[in-house]
Order: structure tokens, then sequence, then C-alpha cells
């Protein structure tokens, strides 16, 4: 069983940064992979940045160079740095986790998720 809860959500001005954590409950590392996803405002769930359990990473085209995630194992935080936001990338930002090691960008592969973090850019 794996327990998220994200934080750092907010409101920032385009080509502001923000940097999103999920506090990650679990007991191993080994096999799980974990990714962030955007909520939009009919609940449609665009994966955005995964991490595969061996710490290789992936991303939606629209915000590579832009993001970054990273895992933090000592604090158990799952990060995603989002830097040059646009008014494009806001949404409801939520942290998932699956049992595999590939962190593939479909939601429908996640079982475990947080309840999310709001992050709103303007103009």
């Amino acid at each position: 069983h794996v327990s998220l809860v994200e934080s750092g959500g907010g409101s920032v001005q385009t080509g502001g940064s923000l940097r999103l954590s999920c506090a990650v409950s679990t007991d191993t590392y080994r096999s799980v992979s974990m990714a962030w996803f955007r909520q939009g405002p009919w609940n449609e769930r665009v994966g955005i940045a995964g991490r595969d359990s061996d710490g290789s990473t992936n991303y939606d085209d629209s915000v590579k160079g832009r993001f970054t995630i990273s895992l933090d194992k000592a604090a158990n935080t799952l990060y995603l740095q989002m830097n040059n936001l646009k008014p494009d990338d806001s949404g409801m930002y939520m942290c998932a986790a699956r049992d595999g090691i590939i962190a593939m960008l479909r939601s429908d592969e996640y079982k475990y998720w947080g309840h999310g973090t709001q992050v709103t850019v303007s103009l």
C-alpha cells in the first residue's frame, strides 16, 4: 500500500516557478513507479512527468525542458519543479504511484493517488 499527500501549489504569474511536493508512505521504492498528473476542469487527468523505479524519467512534450520530477528517498518525498510556467499549466496536480517499474503517463495504470494541489498561472 502507498499513501500520497501533495503540497506546494499556489498562484503565480506567467514565467514564474513552483515546486510541488508529494509526501510518500511506502514499504519499498524498489518496484514502485510514480508520476505527476494534471487534472483539468472536466476531470481529465493528463500525465505530466513520470519516474521509473530505477530513477529514469519521462515527460509530456508540453513540459520538457521546464519541469523536473525527482524523488528524495531519505525524505520520502516526490517533487515536481516547475519553471517558466504558462497559463496552460494551470490545474489540479496529483501525484500517483503504481506497482510496476515503468512510470507510464496513463492515469488508468495507477492505483494510488493523492488528493491534489491547485496550481494557477495568470498572464
